[in-house]
């Protein structure tokens, strides 16, 4: 099997060559991009298995390139942000990025996310031969990626599809947020467990009648989420 693919876009040199040199020691291709304009020609031209992203970027930011990217491209994309603030990663997460890490941060943790989410990409074409899965009005089809509710198609970003799917398929099933962190992100959990309730909030918006009082997506006080039809 060849070397994945990784694409690193960050400004800051000495932090781009130190990724170089540690994801190059573990086995990956690696290729390189110090501006927002040459992130889009190398995601391009090179078809990477994965986008390590900074958001504070000359010519384009880290959210207008993923933005644009996740127009025409399913590449999973991990994004570098140096402030930590919430908001940041909200945007980044709502444009379609994956994950995120806060700067600064551990190499080893970096390796690990890396790896899980190339694990988990790697299995998504077998899954997309499941068949359609349905709990009540809402439909979702594997195969085209597709969810529909009634007879309306809902729009939503890779992450919300991924967990909205892996709730329907476990119906009924309590799911704390860091096993959700665990099964849907594809990672052990390492960080806070915001953006469990940030994607939960989303999808709320998207397939309940009045998300402040949610009848399919619920809470469960002091244990986590469930989805019932």
């Amino acid at each position: 099997m060849s070397a994945s693919k990784i694409l690193i876009v960050e400004d800051e040199h000495t932090l781009l060559e130190a990724l170089r040199y540690n994801l190059e020691k573990e086995g990956y291709t690696v290729v390189t991009a110090v501006d927002g304009i040459q992130a889009l020609d190398s995601a391009r031209s090179e078809s990477p298995d994965l986008i390590i992203l900074d958001i504070m970027l000359p010519q384009l930011d880290g959210f207008e390139v993923c933005r644009i990217l996740r127009k025409d491209m399913a590449v999973p994309i991990l994004i570098l942000t140096a402030k930590g603030e919430e908001i940041d990663k909200v945007i980044g997460l709502e444009w379609g990025a994956d994950d995120y890490m806060v700067k600064p941060f551990s190499m080893r943790e970096l390796k690990a996310r890396i790896k899980a989410i190339l694990r988990r990409t790697a299995s998504e074409p077998q899954s997309a031969e499941e068949g359609v899965l349905k709990i009540g009005d809402l439909t979702i089809d594997p195969g085209g990626h597709k969810v529909t509710l009634g007879e309306s198609v809902v729009t939503l970003n890779p992450k919300e599809y991924d967990l909205l799917a892996f709730l329907v398929k476990n119906k009924g099933r309590v799911f704390s947020r860091e096993h959700l962190l665990e099964r849907v992100w594809g990672y052990d959990y390492v960080g806070d467990t915001r953006t469990v309730d940030v994607h939960i909030r989303w999808l709320r918006e998207k397939i309940e009648s009045d998300p402040s009082k949610p009848r399919r997506l619920i809470t469960v006080r002091g244990t986590g989420y469930k989805i019932e039809g």
